[in-house]
């Protein structure tokens, strides 16, 4: 019964809301990665996508100002990740956040000394365990033009991770995946990368994927999709744990 209210709720809103052909055929072209997908996958993104807006609040600030074919493309970002998952996996959290560009957030810090300081980073994106995502919206659009690299699903995918507590690079499993394998997998990859970076060689991967596990796992997810190919060659053992977490084939 549960699942009968639910396909009636679904098919309600996507029949109440939907999203204009030319606006949707406009995120395919800017979204290259879900513009490899079959049409198939490409028409569940687009009811992804349109739950997404129906359920999740666009909060432009600074001034950004973010029409109906912005808020879209932001949408087929946001739900590549969980294409296979559901749109439950992004349940427990509401807003997202928009900066015309990267932002510095300004926080206390206590060092070994006892001494506080401000942080002062500047960051393209945020996620906030039961908060809000934070985007900058100049790196959401520069998504393509340096190959693995895509901000909403590296903030996407940190959220996945926080689903079982602080993000570790440790998402919920699925019940036929091995904790055993994957911590052995991801282990032994980030272990040869950071002796790789050590020596100086060049690395597959963005550098920044080393700052943590949890980093690992979200540059790994944005490379998984963006540059499938590139992650399958060099890191294949990451490429087919993360294949049956996102429960996709990126190709």
């Amino acid at each position: 019964m549960f699942d009968k209210i639910r396909n009636w709720r679904v098919r309600r809103i996507v029949a109440r809301h939907p999203i204009v052909e030319s606006l949707w055929r406009d995120a395919l072209q800017r979204c290259p990665a879900a513009h490899r997908l079959g049409a198939s996958d490409q028409a569940t993104l687009r009811v992804l996508a349109t739950l997404f807006l129906e359920s999740k609040s666009l909060e432009p600030a600074k001034g950004l100002q973010l029409d109906d074919a912005d808020r879209v493309l932001l949408a087929a970002h946001a739900c590549l990740p969980i294409l296979k998952l559901g749109l439950d996996w992004y349940d427990g959290w509401h807003s997202i956040i928009v900066y015309p560009d990267a932002f510095i957030p300004r926080r206390p810090q206590t060092d070994a000394a006892g001494v506080v300081h401000q942080t002062s980073n500047v960051m393209a994106g945020e996620a906030w365990g039961r908060g809000p995502v934070i985007l900058s919206w100049a790196d959401v659009l520069n998504t393509g033009k340096k190959p693995g690299h895509n901000v909403v699903i590296h903030e996407m995918a940190h959220k996945l991770d926080m689903l079982n507590g602080d993000a570790n690079g440790f998402p919920p499993l699925h019940r036929r995946m091995d904790r055993r394998v994957w911590s052995r997998v991801f282990s032994s990859a980030w272990d040869r990368l950071q002796e790789d970076q050590r020596n100086g060689a060049e690395l597959p991967i963005d550098p920044y994927a080393l700052e943590s596990p949890a980093e690992f796992f979200a540059v790994a997810s944005e490379q998984f999709f963006e540059t499938p190919a590139t992650l399958r060659e060099h890191l294949p053992d990451v490429y087919r744990q993360l294949e049956q977490f996102y429960r996709q084939h990126p190709f």
